[in-house]
């Protein structure tokens, strides 16, 4: 009874038991090369720019919190 269910499932997929672990497999495999690729392109235009202005801007922050602490 059990071998003529393991026949049977094997029929309705299509495909052997081990070709469908191998395509199961490849959904992680797509997943991490399509998030390779969507790292990579998010990360282009962090190479055009760099972080001069944000640290520019918070070494006027820090200034402007010591001179607060320092008048007070």
């Amino acid at each position: 009874m059990i071998n003529l269910l393991i026949g049977q499932s094997r029929m309705l997929m299509g495909l052997e038991v081990g070709m469908a672990a191998l395509v199961w497999l490849l959904i992680p495999l797509l997943a991490a090369v399509g998030a390779g690729l969507w790292g990579s392109w998010a990360n282009r235009t962090r190479r055009a720019r760099s972080d001069g202005p944000e640290l520019d801007g918070y070494a006027r922050f820090r200034e402007a919190m010591e001179k607060s602490r320092s008048g007070s």
